[in-house]
């Protein structure tokens, strides 16, 4: 039996009851309502002093449902709520945003407004990085071996804190067979995220889209972690050009890079799964990127990875042309 609010008159059977001695099983009989709603009403409307007076029930009752409604979410904070879920913000983003600017909203509240939303028949679940899909566990394939790798056991400590910028993770996305690879770089403490399509995921056009996307930033660019696909084999070419250090996860531990398979999943929002990038440029690319690094971060304290990361580049620049 579910609960339902109890009405005036029930909150005097239940005080007539109490003083004649009935558990609370057979009140919840008589009222023809659940034990756990009589239960509830004397945990929550009983007087101080713990003595249950229905008068003064019903009152607390009434006022606390008045506060709720007076609670609920205005027009112009469900507007601003469903502006920021149009340009992909996730939930806890926007709820640290809005409280900031004093329209509280949980991001609990959010998520069922977007379910509510899908229920009618809206889009904005198609907002969210998983779209509302559950997470199904993936297989892993047996890589080959790549020479002179560095484990990343043997990276300095600094970079697993995260104390300083200019430690990268880097790894590929892959769309449609044959239709091209995206090859993806983030910087540890800033989260900042750069793209690069390429063709395919052969070694030397993988090394040199990563040499092209670093060396605007290359006073920032200090180790490079990536995982074991071949892909990566040229990484002697990658450290040398960008003057870094380059190591490797242990394989299948995607956990070690774990911030850069997360951008990948954001990413994945804007080039789904079997995505044909044939029809995918660079200057799309950039533009999703660039909507991906304006997005606040929980991790950054919500603040935006583009502005941590361009403070960082530009400080790091004049400090060597200090020298």
């Amino acid at each position: 039996m579910s609960y339902r609010q109890l009405t005036e008159g029930q909150r005097y059977q239940i005080s007539l009851l109490l003083s004649e001695k009935f558990s609370l099983r057979k009140i919840a009989q008589k009222l023809d309502v659940s034990p756990s709603t009589v239960s509830r009403e004397l945990r929550r409307n009983s007087v101080t002093s713990g003595c249950y007076e229905p008068g003064k029930a019903h009152q607390k009752s009434t006022a606390r449902r008045s506060h709720s409604q007076k609670r609920s979410i205005c027009r112009r904070t469900v507007a601003a709520v469903e502006l920021l879920l149009s340009v992909d913000w996730s939930p806890e983003q926007i709820a640290a945003v809005c409280r900031s600017i004093g329209r509280p909203v949980s991001h609990e509240w959010i998520y069922s407004h977007i379910i509510r939303d899908f229920r009618r028949g809206g889009e904005f679940y198609k907002h969210l990085r998983h779209r509302l899909k559950r997470y199904r566990k993936r297989t892993h394939k047996q890589r080959g071996r790549i020479v002179d790798r560095r484990s990343i056991h043997d990276r300095p400590e600094i970079v697993g804190t995260r104390k300083r910028y200019g430690d990268w993770e880097i790894d590929t996305v892959i769309g449609k067979r044959g239709t091209g690879v995206i090859v993806t770089a983030l910087e540890r403490k800033s989260r900042f995220y750069v793209t690069r399509k390429v063709f395919s995921k052969n070694a030397n056009e993988v090394a040199g889209a990563l040499i092209e996307m670093l060396e605007p930033f290359q006073s920032l660019v200090h180790t490079i972690t990536a995982d074991n696909g071949l892909e990566f084999a040229e990484h002697k070419r990658i450290a040398k050009a960008l003057d870094a250090d380059v190591y490797f996860a242990d394989p299948y531990a995607s956990y070690q890079r774990g911030a850069n398979e997360n951008a990948n999943g954001l990413l994945r929002q804007y080039v789904p799964k079997g995505c044909n990038l044939r029809i995918l440029t660079n200057e799309m690319l950039t533009k999703i990127q660039q909507r991906i690094n304006l997005r606040p971060r929980k991790i950054l304290g919500f603040k935006q990875p583009d502005v941590i990361f361009k403070e960082q580049l530009q400080y790091a620049q004049s400090e060597c042309c200090s020298y």
